[in-house]
C-alpha cells in the first residue's frame, strides 16, 4: 500500500515538473517573439501616421493595433484590433471617453489609459 502511494506520488511530482518546464519553455519562447517583434515593429511601420506624437501620446484615430497594445497598459493586441475594427466601423472617435463604447473596454481601463492617449 505504502509503495503504491510512493509510485503515485513520484509520477505526480515527475509530471508536474515537466509541465512546469514546459510552461517556462513556453513563457521564454512568448518573450523572445515579443521582444523580436518589438525590435522588427520600427522597420515594418507605416510612414503614413507616426507612432506617438510629440507630447508621446498616440492616437486612438491613427494608430495601428500594435502602436495601441504598446502604448495601452492592459490592452494586448485583441483589444487594440478591437479598437481599430471599432473605429473602421464607426468612424473616428471624437473623444476618448468614447473609448469605453469598444467592447472589452471598461471604465477602468480607459481611465488608467488617458494619459498615453490623444484624439
Amino acid at each position: 500500500m505504502k509503495s503504491g502511494i510512493k509510485v503515485c506520488l513520484i509520477a505526480l511530482s515527475v509530471a508536474f515538473s515537466v509541465i512546469d518546464s514546459q510552461a517556462t519553455a513556453a513563457q521564454s519562447a512568448g518573450k523572445a517573439q515579443a521582444e523580436t517583434k518589438a525590435v522588427t515593429a520600427p522597420a515594418a511601420k507605416s510612414t503614413a501616421a507616426p507612432e506617438k506624437s510629440d507630447s508621446g501620446k498616440v492616437s486612438i484615430n491613427t494608430a495601428s493595433a500594435e502602436e495601441l497594445a504598446r502604448a495601452m497598459n492592459g490592452v494586448g493586441l485583441k483589444k487594440a484590433q478591437a479598437i481599430v475594427s471599432y473605429r473602421e466601423e464607426y468612424g473616428p472617435f471624437k473623444t476618448l471617453d468614447d473609448l469605453r463604447q469598444v467592447p472589452g473596454m471598461g471604465g477602468a481601463l480607459v481611465e488608467r489609459n488617458l494619459p498615453h492617449l490623444m484624439l
